[in-house]
């Protein structure tokens, strides 16, 4: 596949809507799903290991042709770094499985070891190949592709990262932790502080001077020069690359960059511009939200981000904010964000504060605010749902459920939550319509079918008498209709999940050795003031927004009828 344009492949069709809406992009289709280590390969392209993504692509320097080497379902899952070796081999840190691949010339993979915790840093010297641990007391090894055990180096790394032989012939690596940069002899032997007091380092890279440039991972993406064998000079670029990860220096020592945060390739120049390369875009999205003033926000994995079209690619980050999934504003401004890795946090976009809400939760996902102000969460891996009130104490409103994803609220205050797994949408009440009884964790709740049928339902929202869901396995848009349940099709050919014929794979490890592994996929959804409805397009990494064209009766015709609300959990209720 080759393409400048979507990691869909090509220039993406717009989604077919009918005469009930008309759709527009808020921002540019990405790429890229992220962009993380890059290293010139023997072809003179730019190989780009795309870490969310599962795959690898090359860029021609000179036109921007990209092309997928490593396809997403291929046998690496997770490439954060990759370096060639001198007999041309391509050799891959897959993080989250904790294996070391070999690509060879001829497109052969070989595992050259699983008992790497967490591999990220990697870099060849000649012909033997070197690789670090991205955790806290990780470790510098050599690995050996024709066999042999591997050789620890040194130990007790504060987040080790993309590292390079310097012209002295050591390696040297950055303490991500720390901000420090050390080196140690390829021979092993006792590591030596380098540098200290470097803004938050994540790659270190050699020019063809010989100078050494120490990335930053924050948000002004400042890079660090140190002529460490020269005059001992340091001097600070501002590239304004939010997230930078890793670089390149070409022949003609020009340096490309690369962003975990938002992708794309960029030529940084000594004097801080910048030339794109590959567009840089949305990693996701995953949540939306949309606040009274109409400003839409889409938590982005790494960042808060906000369509602008004055930023690049039509995108701005607003806050640096890992991990951010679900996302919901409130009628005061405030930004509620779940992370899939455990926690809940509240943003104050005035005053750039952040606080945790709760923590140690179980992949939550989706989250909306109760008419009385309350946080309601889905808490996808426990089949949860949990309300969080303004002293942060978590209740359990329902449980027993199967894969909740996200959960909205119509206007008369009834909750309903997309259940993945059950393919359907379901209506949460308190039993018999009161309290309900008490359960120890909070009251028990009522839980009905309220559509069904439906293929990988995610975000929700309500609109009207209407409920709209995003079936992310179909590429649709569903509305709802509250009273009957009854569904239609409002919009078809959305960018949601993997590219078109890319095999599934099982999910991947959320966790790994005590670091974040990788997300779920998450196609959010929300309803503005002004009608229109907003979809992460995940897909293509855009979110959409869908204007009505005209007003449009409750329920129209249907491609399913369920037979309205139901338990179900009670087998004579579930549909033939």
């Amino acid at each position: 596949m080759t393409s400048r344009h979507s990691r869909y492949g090509g220039t993406p069709a717009a989604p077919a809507t009918g005469d009930r809406w008309s759709a527009t992009r808020l921002n540019s289709p990405n790429p890229l799903w992220g962009s993380n280590g890059v290293a010139f390969g023997p072809d003179g392209r730019l190989y780009i290991a795309q870490f969310l993504a599962g795959r690898i692509s090359a860029v021609d320097p000179a036109d921007g042709d990209l092309e997928v080497v490593v396809p997403m379902d291929g046998p690496v899952r997770s490439p954060d770094d990759l370096a060639f070796g001198a007999d041309g081999s391509m050799y891959i840190a897959d993080l989250v499985p904790g294996k070391v691949w070999r690509r060879d010339p001829r497109g052969v993979y070989s595992v050259v070891s699983d008992e790497v915790r967490v591999p990220n840093g990697i870099t060849c010297v000649g012909d033997r190949l070197f690789v670090n641990e991205m955790r806290p007391g990780g470790r510098l090894l050599e690995l050996f592709p024709d066999g042999g055990e591997p050789v620890v180096l040194t130990e007790g790394l504060a987040l080790g990262n993309a590292m390079q032989r310097g012209p002295d012939g050591y390696l040297y690596y950055p303490h991500m932790v720390t901000g420090q940069v050390w080196r140690i002899p390829p021979d092993g032997g006792t590591p030596e502080l380098v540098a200290e007091d470097v803004h938050e380092p994540v790659a270190v890279r050699f020019d063809q001077g010989g100078v050494l440039h120490v990335l930053s991972r924050g948000v002004a993406g400042l890079v660090t020069r140190i002529d460490l064998h020269g005059t001992g000079s340091r001097s600070l670029v501002t590239s304004g690359i939010t997230g930078l990860d890793n670089a390149a220096f070409d022949a003609e020592n020009r340096m490309f960059v690369s962003s975990y945060a938002s992708g794309g390739i960029n030529e940084l120049r000594p004097d801080g511009s910048t030339r794109t390369l590959v567009p840089r875009g949305l990693t996701g999205p995953f949540g939306v939200t949309v606040d009274l003033k109409g400003t839409v926000y889409a938590a982005d994995h790494y960042r808060l981000s906000r369509p602008a079209p004055d930023a690049p690619a039509g995108v701005a980050t607003d806050a640096l904010m890992p991990f951010a999934h679900g996302i919901a504003a409130d009628s005061t401004g405030l930004l509620h964000l779940t992370s899939q890795y455990g926690d809940v946090r509240t943003h104050d976009p005035a005053a750039g504060t952040t606080r945790t809400r709760a923590s140690g939760l179980s992949r939550p996902t989706g989250i909306d605010i109760a008419p009385d102000g309350t946080l309601v969460v889905a808490e996808t891996d426990a089949g949860r749902l949990l309300a969080i009130d303004g002293d942060d104490t978590v209740t359990v409103l329902a449980d027993g459920l199967t894969r909740p994803v996200d959960v909205t609220h119509d206007t008369e205050g009834h909750c309903y939550v997309s259940d993945a797994s059950l393919g359907a949408v379901l209506r949460v009440e308190p039993a018999d319509g009161g309290a309900g009884e008490d359960s120890g964790q909070g009251r028990t709740a009522r839980v009905t079918v309220l559509a069904d049928g439906l293929d990988a339902p995610h975000g929700v929202a309500v609109h009207g008498t209407e409920l709209f869901t995003v079936e992310s396995g179909a590429g649709r848009l569903c509305a709802v209709s509250l009273t009957t349940g009854r569904c239609r099709t409002e919009a078809e050919g959305l960018a949601t999940g993997a590219p078109p014929g890319t095999a599934v794979r099982p999910e991947p490890a959320l966790f790994t050795h005590g670091m974040p592994g990788l997300p779920r996929p998450f196609a959010g959804l929300a309803a503005a003031p002004d009608g229109s409805l907003l979809v992460s397009a995940d897909g293509e990494g855009t979110v959409l927004r869908l204007t009505p064209a005209a007003p449009h009766p409750d329920a129209a015709q249907e491609p399913h009828t369920p037979r309205g609300p139901r338990d179900p959990h009670d087998p004579e209720e579930q549909t033939p």
